[in-house]
């Protein structure tokens, strides 16, 4: 059985996102992603005024005559969530977890979909992969997707995004619009993004919190990796240390934004205790200029 903790939380971000969803994102999901679901179907003989880049090379080679590839549009779209679960999720220096922010950013997403009569998915991922909800329409699905973001357990500590993406590639076999929802802090996982990002709309959205970009002068004190268990002691006092944590922060940041740019990724950047509504509505309003 469900705790009433639990059900009650659920209830409050149903509310509250629903209303974000009716009130302020209106009608913005599908004109962003228009189009962005198409399925093959069928080759017809090459016209004077087609595009040569739809040409199907291995049946021209057979027929010795040019084809070209048609496509259609699908009615219906799948978006999934991979939501990183993390120990680095439990990080807020504001009046909110990384992990309370996503989950609501998560609900407001699914809802998003629903009302644009898409099916959502789910995703949870540490350094291995902790729940699977396949993708499905209604507002009963999309609660239990927030069920299952706030009663995850997970068995894992670090974050492999990588597994995450190889794991997406094995279950979605149809175009999919993905948010891969993470902190980020990881490495290695750079070729299973630009796999994934062939065949999937990845839209990488980064939680993170400001106290790990910026250290501030409390003198000494013991730093813990939530993914690893290391500790260690930092003099804050020293404008040096801080400088250099600044200097690790950023490099960090210009490494995975740089990553993003190369594979023509359009990342979500939102901070804990900040209103993630404003970045979304301008990610929106970008992929509708895009279309």
């Amino acid at each position: 059985m469900i705790p009433r903790e639990i059900i009650k939380k659920i209830r409050r971000i149903e509310i509250h996102t629903t209303r974000i969803v009716d009130e302020l994102l209106a009608g913005q999901w599908d004109s962003a992603f228009r189009g962005s679901g198409i399925e093959f179907e069928e080759v017809r003989p090459y016209q004077i005024g087609d595009d040569v880049r739809a040409i199907d090379w291995n049946v021209t080679a057979r027929t010795g005559r040019p084809f070209i590839k048609l496509f259609r549009e699908e009615r219906e779209m799948a978006a999934m969530l991979l939501v990183d679960q993390s120990a680095s999720q439990g990080m807020g220096s504001h009046w909110q977890t990384k992990r309370e922010q996503v989950t609501e950013l998560s609900a407001t997403l699914a809802f998003s979909a629903i009302k644009g009569n898409d099916r959502v998915g789910l995703t949870l991922f540490t350094d291995g992969i902790e729940k699977f909800v396949p993708p499905r329409k209604g507002t009963r699905h999309v609660l239990r997707i927030i069920r299952e973001l706030l009663y995850c357990e997970p068995m894992g500590t670090g974050t492999s995004l990588a597994k995450s993406l190889e794991h997406l590639n094995r279950t979605m076999s149809r175009r999919t619009v993905v948010f891969l929802i993470s902190d980020f802090q990881d490495t290695g996982y750079e070729k299973a993004l630009k796999i994934a990002s062939r065949k999937h709309d990845i839209v990488p959205v980064v939680v993170a919190d400001q106290r790990e970009l910026k250290m501030p002068n409390v003198g000494l004190v013991r730093l813990r990796d939530a993914e690893n268990g290391r500790m260690v002691t930092f003099d804050s006092f020293s404008r040096s240390n801080r400088r250099a944590y600044e200097q690790y922060a950023q490099r960090r940041i210009d490494e995975r934004d740089a990553l993003f740019h190369r594979l023509n990724l359009d990342p979500i950047h939102i901070y804990t205790g900040e209103d993630f509504i404003e970045p979304l509505k301008r990610f929106f309003h970008r992929r509708e200029n895009r279309q």
